[in-house]
């Protein structure tokens, strides 16, 4: 695996352990979305992978417009960096729903969207918005076989976006329909896999308007699905991770091309003997709900890992040797959503140099509102 793309001149000046963003990679991932969407307008790109500012007014720049996200934090930092459409892509409950509404206040340029898949949850919507004096478009959130959230399309399905549309403060935007357990390797067994799933959205946008009501937008898929929701007409499109990238997605999704764009540098802190090194790149600084490996060294292919704990790394293997207490290694993270939200900023290259530094805005759970 080439490495070459992951040093840069001033690396020995960072502390580690440090999620590092590499900048012209990033922009090239996103020119790849909008070349497979086929323009900017069918993307609405989810923010929950990075949570930085930066990379929305990136996005703005390239012609993007609409963003998904999960969190009332992730929707302030969006409409903050400039983003005109917004959606909520959680059912908000509780304070969530006021919290959102204060959000229409404070950014009025910003069209902000939630999702509902339950009645109670949406009478308490329009409640709170009657109360504000203020209009939310809520999009119906249908179950396509990931059994997460949603309605499973049909006509109670029907029954809730017709008490959604009947509701003097919310309108019906659309549906929403995320089918994250769609991963297939094989691109044929997930495009027929996408295809059956999306059927049913299909025909629910044919029961409603047999009832006679619009539906004014459909939002479907994720990452592994884009480029088979990219290939139908009137539906917008929420990759998220193709933004970054990462080892895991890059291993099991060879046919999408895009790059990695985030790395993590840590530093070997110890050689406890026996072919092992000890790098500080704990839990607090990798994803780590998944198995090993959650992080991938090209400069040590053959590492075994073991032992991982809260500042800790611990593996073993031809090439230990090789390296000394204090050197640098870069990795790939497995899984780069969560990875960067243990991180307060990256470290960002562009032109061979560390040369900015981007907080990750959005890891709070509460920004202003």
């Amino acid at each position: 695996m080439d490495a070459t793309w992951m040093h840069f001149s001033n690396e020995g000046e960072l502390p580690s352990p440090a999620l590092v963003l590499h900048s012209e990679r990033i922009e090239q991932n996103i020119l790849r979305m909008i070349a497979i969407a086929g323009g900017a307008n069918r993307l609405r790109p989810h923010v929950k992978t990075h949570k930085i500012p930066q990379l929305v007014t990136l996005q703005i720049a390239l012609g993007i417009t609409k963003f998904k996200c999960a969190t009332i934090a992730e929707a302030e930092m969006t409409a903050a960096a400039g983003a005109a459409d917004v959606l909520l892509a959680l059912q908000a409950v509780g304070p969530n729903v006021a919290r959102l509404l204060r959000l229409k206040s404070a950014f009025p340029t910003t069209r902000f969207s939630t999702i509902a898949d339950d009645a109670h949850a949406v009478g308490e919507m329009a409640r709170i918005a009657s109360a504000a004096g203020v209009e939310l478009d809520v999009y119906l959130d249908l179950d396509v076989g990931m059994g997460r959230t949603g309605i499973v399309p049909g006509e109670a399905a029907a029954d809730l976006y017709e008490l959604i549309s009947r509701q003097p403060a919310l309108k019906a935007a659309g549906l929403h329909a995320y089918d994250g357990h769609l991963h297939q390797t094989d691109v044929e067994e997930r495009r027929n896999a996408c295809d059956a799933a999306f059927a049913k959205v299909d025909s629910m946008v044919e029961l409603l308007r047999q009832k006679g009501f619009p539906v004014p937008a459909l939002v479907a898929g994720g990452t592994p699905t884009f480029p088979m929701h990219a290939a139908r007409s009137g539906v917008e499109c929420s990759p998220g991770t193709s933004v970054l990238w990462d080892a895991g997605y890059s291993k099991k999704l060879p046919d999408m091309e895009f790059l990695p764009a985030a790395t993590l540098l840590s530093r070997v802190i110890s050689k406890p003997g026996g072919g092992r090194i000890c790098l500080d790149l704990g839990h607090k600084a990798v994803a780590s709900e998944m198995p090993h490996p959650r992080v991938v060294f090209p400069r040590f292919p053959g590492a075994s890992f073991v032992s991982h704990s809260e500042e800790h790394l611990v593996l073993e293997g031809v090439g230990a040797d090789a390296l000394a207490v204090g050197d640098v290694l870069h990795g790939i993270p497995w899984h780069v959503c969560p990875t960067v939200a243990l991180h307060s900023a990256a470290y960002v290259v562009r032109r061979g140099i560390a040369s900015e530094i981007w907080p990750v805005t959005a890891r709070a759970r509460c920004i202003t509102v």
